[in-house]
């Protein structure tokens, strides 16, 4: 993410704002909101990535248009060399599963690249189009974890799924989307 980004993630943001809003982490009405302008999201979440423990990617479609972001998150090392990967995309570019191949490519990338074991995505139970990349992905569901992160005002259950590396075959987790299109 670069802070030049700022006016077309604004603008993407604002145009699907009732269209992700049911899906945004929100925080609790007891802690403080801080500074939450795009310039000092940018700012931490470069900081976390100097540090290794975030990866945020903007999702891309056609000509390097940005329309979502896909972020990696509490990359933990040592024996566990595990992550999260969050993700939106604007309301105008979902359903053509640019989402998935994100998602694809960000995990492919941990685990080629970072060489970690395992990824792993919350997602709110009534979610269909996030469910569905999970699903796309071969991502196991793992089980339900209640009130699990505050969302849209309050804390909501979430379905937790996973995958590891030993799951993904050769080609990565890209290859199943790939295999994904040839069947439509």
């Amino acid at each position: 993410m670069r802070r030049g980004d700022a006016r077309v993630w604004a603008r993407l943001r604002r145009d699907s704002a009732e269209w992700l809003g049911r899906w945004e982490a929100t925080l609790p009405s007891t802690v403080p909101s801080g500074n939450r302008s795009y310039a000092a999201a940018v700012r931490s979440l470069r900081q976390q990535a100097s540090q290794g423990r975030t990866l945020p990617f903007v999702t891309t479609y056609g000509s390097d248009e940005m329309v979502g972001q896909v972020t990696v998150s509490g990359i933990t090392w040592g024996s566990a060399r595990w992550a999260q990967i969050g993700y939106w995309v604007s309301r105008s570019h979902a359903g053509r599963g640019i989402t998935t191949t994100a998602v694809a490519m960000a995990a492919d990338h941990c685990f080629e690249v970072l060489g970690l074991h395992r990824i792993e995505i919350a997602i709110r139970p009534e979610n269909r189009s996030s469910l569905r990349v999970v699903e796309k992905l071969g991502f196991d569901r793992v089980g339900l974890a209640p009130r699990y992160l505050h969302i849209d005002g309050d804390w909501r259950d979430h379905l937790l799924f996973a995958i590891t590396a030993e799951q993904v075959v050769p080609g990565g987790l890209i290859a199943r989307v790939d295999s994904a299109d040839a069947e439509r």
